[in-house]
């Protein structure tokens, strides 16, 4: 299994899918933003086969090359957006939801009828420069995983319940039901209403806010991908510490100006130690002193009907791997078993009767490992799944493989009162 990320190149194409005019194309190699660009001539010709399929009633969704792979995908007829990778191990499972958050974070900050009724295309490449800095994030190597999993990142706080109870609280006084506390993109607490965004507002919100330089106070408008495309929304972000902010979601009311310091003193100054313990959790993702394996070096729980996950790599001090590799790893691993092992995760699009006859009896754990193949060398991967919880571990070399699955099952009881 290559690892997901190594010093390949990303780039990702916007055209207007009527016109084949190109919107935008941004860059990544090494999972930094790049300068590079595409020729006009091969942009063309990337357009123009998709196109050519399609005439014919043909859908071109993937190609490969010996050292690229090419995504496609049309939305509502009129964007075309086409990701080139030549990153080592990537998959076409990470390619396609790639192109998915990338729209969705278009809808977020542009909205849908600008996209779907194009009038003027010299404005909306302007638009959507606002769209730049987040999906960027997107092409880098991030700390979240959210874009692959598309479940919200969370970290889990002491004392998680009264930090609800001030949250509920404030969200009340300011009248919206919509509020969450965010730390490095990742979510601490939220409301109900909150939690019951849909995909993937529930994901691009924190991770647009996980993206945006440090300001004390924001009012964004936003548009809501499922819940509200055509209509904006307005995000308030306030800085209660460095590191974490308050998020709202509303709609004309509470203006900004009525967010006044008292009335935050109020609500959030009785917790403010919880807060603090709260602000370095952000890589870490689980509480200090949580008991784990000393041969977990890294892991990603995931809740599958709640749409939530866990993802840290920050378990075991400077030993090898990078927290950079152990997190390519981990996701290479995570699209390995979902595209080849497990069922298809609530809301992915319906499989073939076919496919589904095969499914019947389906494997609820596996594992590889991962490096040289000498006895007692090579990075353990280990994925379980029991419910609607599935758990990614990778483990050191040290670890006996026939203990991989009581481990990873002691590890997922472990966790599960957790999320």
């Amino acid at each position: 299994m290559g690892e997901e990320g190594t010093e390949g190149t990303v780039h990702l194409l916007c055209l207007a899918a009527s016109s084949g005019v190109p919107l935008f194309c941004r860059s990544s190699r090494g999972g930094a933003p790049a300068r590079q660009q595409l020729p006009f001539s091969v942009i063309g010709s990337l357009n123009g086969v998709h196109m050519f399929g399609q005439n014919l009633e043909v859908q071109l969704s993937s190609a490969r090359t010996e050292d690229t792979t090419v995504v496609w995908k049309s939305f509502h007829d009129s964007i075309t957006l086409i990701v080139l990778s030549s990153e080592e191990g990537t998959s076409e499972l990470r390619l396609e939801r790639l192109l998915q958050m990338v729209f969705g974070a278009m809808v977020l900050l542009v909205g849908l009828e600008e996209l779907t009724n194009i009038r003027n295309i010299e404005r909306l490449k302007k638009e959507l420069r606002a769209s730049y800095r987040l999906i960027d994030s997107f092409l880098g190597d991030s700390e979240l995983i959210g874009d692959l999993t598309q479940c919200v990142d969370c970290v889990v706080p002491p004392e998680g319940s009264l930090l609800q109870e001030a949250l509920a609280g404030f969200t009340e006084a300011v009248g919206t039901a919509f509020g969450c506390l965010v730390v490095s993109g990742r979510v601490v607490a939220a409301t109900e209403s909150w939690w019951r965004l849909g995909t993937p507002e529930a994901v691009l919100l924190p991770w647009l806010v996980g993206s945006l330089p440090p300001q004390a106070a924001r009012d964004y408008p936003v548009y809501l991908p499922h819940g509200s495309p055509t209509v904006p929304h307005r995000l308030l972000t306030l800085t209660l510490l460095p590191g974490l902010e308050l998020c709202l979601l509303c709609g004309p009311r509470p203006p900004l100006s009525q967010l006044d310091p008292q009335l935050l003193d109020r609500w959030w100054q009785p917790v403010l130690d919880l807060l603090r313990a709260c602000v370095p959790l952000g890589p870490r993702t689980l509480p200090a002193g949580f008991p784990l394996h000393v041969d977990i070096l890294g892991l990603l729980l995931l809740h599958l009907e709640l749409k939530r996950c866990l993802f840290t790599v920050e378990l075991s001090g400077d030993q090898e791997p990078s927290p950079e590799q152990r997190r390519r790893l981990l996701r290479s691993f995570y699209t390995l078993v979902t595209a080849t092992h497990f069922p298809p995760e609530p809301g992915a699009p319906e499989e073939k009767v076919e496919d589904a006859v095969q499914r019947t009896q389906v494997p609820r754990a596996c594992y590889l490992v991962s490096g040289p193949e000498e006895p007692g060398t090579g990075w353990r991967l280990v994925a379980l799944q029991l419910g609607p919880r599935r758990l990614l571990l990778l483990l050191s070399p040290q670890s006996p493989t026939h203990g991989l699955r009581g481990l990873a099952t002691h590890t997922l009881h472990a966790l599960t009162p957790l999320l």
